[in-house]
């Protein structure tokens, strides 16, 4: 079962235009776009058969070709990721078993975090549809609700059940604990990751749907499965240390510049 890494990036980000290309100092100084460390991120997952950056901008695709990615140009009418997979999923030949989309701003996601839904969606053919949720610590939700104290919308997290299946998944922190949590006690809040993997006919299905008033309110692609009643399953990872964060807005850049510092990334 064969599987293809689509990076879908756009320049007219609404909370951040332009972060596609946006630089990031790494741990020796060198400075690389967001694309590219992201591509980078994608090199790193073993057993992949190819990766493909999807976009509807030239300055996203001479950036890309640049450092020897390969390109999909697609419309510009792709309402989310999601779309932009789907219809770059479309020009591959042969057609992957498994599409995973590797959002653009996800330069930080470790490889095992990949691996895992991969693993997952081979070993359970009834998964159509995965992403990764991670436990938050004391660190990741106080950090969760220092954004929200200061009307950022940050992070995404993820409920779901005893069988892994997505109940929801909201820009709010999730579920409502009212305290603080005491000593030793275990974090109810998952860490969304926004990777999702698809087997192909889910990815069709999905530009079939029409967008719902959940997916529209929360800016959350992956609602447009469930608001049509498909399942979404939700693979728990382990950080192993790695600290994860996702490019969401511009003060963003100085936390991520401090992680890829602390993991020695060049």
């Amino acid at each position: 079962m064969t599987v293809c890494i689509i990076i879908p990036s756009r320049y007219g980000s609404t909370r951040y235009p332009g972060k596609s290309l946006a630089p990031l100092r790494g741990a020796s100084g060198a400075v690389r776009s967001l694309i590219r460390r992201t591509w980078d991120a994608a090199c790193q997952v073993s057993g992949i058969g190819q990766i493909v950056v999807a976009t509807d901008d030239a300055r996203i695709e001479a950036e890309a070709l640049g450092f020897g990615a390969e390109v999909a140009m697609t419309s510009p009418d792709c309402a989310n990721g999601t779309e932009r997979c789907a219809e770059a999923m479309e020009r591959l030949d042969p057609e992957p078993g498994i599409v995973v989309n590797l959002q653009g701003d996800a330069l930080l996601t470790p490889p095992w975090f990949v691996e895992a839904l991969i693993a997952a969606m081979r070993a359970r053919p009834e998964i159509a549809v995965a992403t990764p949720v991670l436990r938050c610590d004391a660190e990741a939700m106080e950090s969760f609700l220092a954004d929200r104290r200061a009307g950022r919308v940050g992070a995404t997290t993820a409920v779901f059940d005893a069988n892994g299946r997505a109940l929801y998944f909201s820009k709010e922190v999730l579920p409502h604990t009212g305290r603080d949590l005491a000593a030793g006690e275990t974090c109810p809040v998952f860490h969304h990751v926004g990777v999702y993997a698809y087997r192909p006919a889910a990815l069709r299905r999905y530009t079939a749907m029409p967008a719902g008033p959940l997916e529209r309110w929360e800016g959350l692609e992956q609602l447009r499965f469930m608001e049509h009643g498909e399942d979404v399953f939700c693979v728990e990872v382990e950080a192993r240390g790695a600290r994860f964060w996702e490019l969401n807005n511009p003060g963003d850049v100085a936390r991520i510049e401090r992680v890829l510092a602390t993991r020695g990334i060049e």
